[in-house]
């Protein structure tokens, strides 16, 4: 919007634009350089600490072109949110446009997400006659790493891990002439001034070999592990279709059945063992390049087994950097130009997270010789700093939008808009895939995912990560939400915090912070109707919950319903042993003298004590340990390997058993709100065709989730229907209950811009703090 009252086209004005959004880092000032030098323009432009400022003079028509095109043709990386504009006094003349140095100063602006390799990049590193030819830190400012290397804003080079390495002439020449790609590209380098590869063997020494890349995919193909130092941290990385190999890194990970994802060099090179549909490969394709859940094809266990064993999805990613490339590269003899980035590669390797089971990602060379011994071959390292861990983003495609499993590099920490503007809070989030929040104004910053916080390097790595959020944005919070949970280590670090800081704190019941994170991210304000399905999450009344219907506004939440409860006998360890809560239901329908004989287990006889004499068999609501009791009941998985397997499985046959209709009286709806399916898993425990009994349990529970939230619209009058928890990471019940409401003419929000699981709840934490402080008002 022009300042109102602005001369006459004829005449010359100066404007004062103020661009906001993830304007650093992403080529934005070499952008706006050859818009206004086109234009002939003058004036000048600079990073700051709230994004990027200019003064540009000229014609008032010349003016309105330039702020039109600073929105509409911005760098790919760029993301414009409002330019501000004032007019303000001409000097005398000013002939020229220029790029000026950075200022520091109050943090309003964002900080840019890591980004995948782009095709010019791509094109000079398989040029032999480049000077970056080959080289696996090429980047320019449409691409490479950003959120990873940032140890403050504003974005410049001082501010990075790349601090240390001084330009050559021909970088330097580069990144100081403004039509250049690499203009103020700040990781910008070349083999004669930048970071570099080594290779180091299994004890650490390093190894002296001519061509790093061509070494390691040797080793690759020999069937070696190698932990490969990438963007946010290490990789393990072994042949995919060497199934020794996998299985080697599965004993030395101590990962059992939990599913490792593979990289392919393109989406031509998934066919015949993964489908892909058109947006899948946006999402595959896309700068993020995040891990994508795909539906195996045939034969896709047999290429790769033991990858992702029982499952019905595979993760597949593509390469982001370029020294995965290189690999791909490499194993296609070293072709020019990027034709054959177009054919099916035959390479196709298990990458999963550089760490020991349930530890935070490794980031640092020694780190990793120390951390990884045992479980890598080989290492491939660099020098150049981690500032940030960050692992690989997850998601979910299923002919429908997107659905994060995981939000992590490529997407954190882009801002998403609250509804209303109020005071800063820092959110600390749960105990299980844990991430923070930090809100400014009308802005909430989630971190990377973080993980679970159950040992004590998790729990030191979190702290990092609050330190390291709160300074680069430089916020102060102003108040502190948290779980209602006073045992989790995020609750305790609140309060903590909170105590040293002389701030207020804020108990946000999980389930409330489920729902009222889907509401934040699309600005609903008032009454909605939440659906909150997950494991379980302490409630107001201290037990258990997880299968909850709610009514939300905002800061407050009534609990109208829920599911029927069942005992946990043994409390959390039956999440890990889903024949608990099979037993649970066994007890609960009067056929408790059939758990001893069903499921022979060690300690079966003291969980039939602990449901007749009701110790340590708390009631819970939970949905997820419902999918538990349904799993074991059909014989699907009695002892999980790692959290949700069960209900995986169950889901995965239902994927390939097909529709079938519910089952009449499968459910009842009880006057006081509780939804109960005890006659579901009645059935359930008779059945002996597992597919049918998974594809039965599906169809039964969306009919009478759907049935309940409709029903309590009717009650209401509220016709928006949120769901929220874990459990909406299961595309069938996402898809099916979604479209049963809306077909019943309620309106439907789910997690889009962060996960439906616990990976959402810090969100939800700050927008609960903060709407009450609004409400307050």
């Amino acid at each position: 919007m022009l300042p109102v009252g602005s001369p006459s086209v004829a005449g010359v004005v100066r404007y004062r634009l103020r661009v906001l959004g993830q304007v650093q880092g992403v080529g934005f000032r070499p952008f706006a350089y050859r818009l206004a030098t086109e234009l002939g323009l003058g004036g000048w432009v600079r990073n700051d600490g709230r994004g990027v400022d200019m003064e540009v003079q000229g014609s008032v028509t010349d003016l309105e072109r330039l702020i039109l095109d600073l929105r509409l043709k911005a760098p790919p990386l760029a993301r414009v949110e409002g330019i501000e504009v004032r007019e303000i006094a001409p000097p005398p003349a000013c002939p020229n446009f220029l790029i000026e140095k950075s200022r520091t100063g109050t943090v309003r602006t964002g900080v840019s997400p890591d980004a995948a390799v782009c095709d010019a990049c791509l094109e000079e590193l398989s040029d032999p006659a480049d000077r970056r030819y080959r080289y696996p830190f090429i980047n320019c400012t449409h691409c490479g790493p950003r959120y990873t290397i940032i140890g403050a804003l504003p974005y410049d080079r001082p501010n990075t891990s790349m601090a240390g390495f001084g330009l050559c002439l021909q970088c330097r020449r580069e990144y100081g002439e403004p039509l250049d790609r690499r203009f103020h590209a700040e990781p910008v380098a070349c083999p004669a001034c930048g970071p570099q590869l080594a290779l180091h063997d299994e004890e650490g020494r390093a190894l002296a070999v001519p061509d790093v890349p061509a070494a390691a995919l040797g080793l690759i193909r020999a069937g070696r592990t190698l932990a490969v130092r990438g963007l946010g941290g290490f990789h393990l990385v072994c042949d995919a279709r060497q199934g020794e190999a996998v299985a080697r890194l599965r004993a030395a990970k101590i990962r059992a059945e939990k599913p490792f994802a593979v990289m392919v060099a393109n989406r031509a090179s998934l066919t015949p063992w993964g489908h892909c549909d058109d947006q899948a490969a946006l999402l595959l394709e896309s700068t993020a390049r995040p891990i994508v859940l795909l539906p195996k094809g045939p034969g896709c266990d047999v290429a790769f087994p033991g990858v992702a064993p029982g499952l019905a999805w595979l993760g597949v990613m593509l390469p982001y950097t370029p020294l995965h490339y290189l690999l791909f590269h490499e194993a296609a003899r070293r072709p020019r130009g990027l034709a054959w980035l177009r054919q099916p590669q035959d390479l196709v390797l298990v990458c999963t997270s550089g760490n020991p089971g349930g530890e935070p990602l490794v980031t640092d060379n020694d780190e990793a010789f120390r951390r990884l011994h045992g479980l890598a071959d080989a290492y491939v390292v660099h020098d150049r700093g981690i500032l940030t861990r960050c692992d690989d983003s997850v998601l979910q495609s299923n002919r429908g939008a997107p659905v994060f499993i995981r939000r992590a590099r490529g997407y954190a920490p882009a801002p998403i808009k609250l509804p209303a503007s109020g005071p800063s809070v820092l959110a600390l989030g749960g105990a299980l895939k844990n991430t923070i929040c930090l809100t400014r104004g009308d802005e909430a910053f989630v971190s990377q995912h973080l993980g679970d916080l159950d040992n004590v390097a998790a729990c030191t790595a979190f702290e990092e990560a609050i330190e390291h959020l709160l300074g680069v944005l430089d916020i102060r919070p102003e108040r502190v939400a948290h779980d209602l949970h006073p045992d989790f280590h995020s609750s305790r670090f609140a309060l903590a915090f909170a105590t040293a800081h002389g701030l207020p704190t804020v108990a946000v019941q999980h389930h409330h912070a489920h729902i009222a994170a889907v509401m934040a991210e699309h600005g609903l304000r008032g009454y909605c109707l939440g659906l909150a399905l997950d494991g379980v999450g302490l409630g107001g009344d201290g037990t258990p919950w997880g299968g909850e219907l709610l009514r939300v506004e905002e800061s407050r939440f009534q609990r109208l319903g829920q599911l029927r409860p069942l005992a946990l006998p043994g409390g959390d360890r039956a999440a890990r042993e889903p024949w608990r809560m099979a037993a649970s239901a066994l007890h609960a329908l009067g056929r408790g003298n059939e758990i001893i004989h069903r499921f022979p287990h060690e300690g079966a006889e003291v969980v039939v004590q602990m449901l007749e004499r009701g110790i340590n068999a708390p009631p819970t609501s939970s949905a997820g340990r419902l999918f538990d009791a349904a799993a074991a009941l059909l014989g699907i998985k009695d002892c999980a390997n790692f959290e949700g397997q069960a209900a995986l499985l169950l889901e995965g046959l239902a994927l390939r058993r097909g529709r079938v209709n519910p089952l009449a009286g499968g459910y009842m709806l009880e006057e006081s709100g509780t939804l109960d399916l005890l006659p579901l898993l009645d059935h359930l425990a008779d059945l002996d065709d597992p597919a049918f009994g998974a594809a039965l349990f599906h169809a039964t529970l969306v009919r009478g989730l759907v049935e309940w939230a409709a029903q309590a619209s009717a009650r209401s009058g509220i016709r928006r229907v949120v769901l929220g928890g874990g459990c909406f990471v299961n595309v069938i019940l996402r898809t099916a209950v979604r479209k049963g409401l809306e077909e019943a003419g309620l309106e439907v929000f789910e997690a889009r811009r962060l996960p439906p699981n616990d990976g959402g709840l810090s969100l939800g934490q700050a927008w609960v703090a903060q709407a009450a402080v609004l409400q307050e008002e």
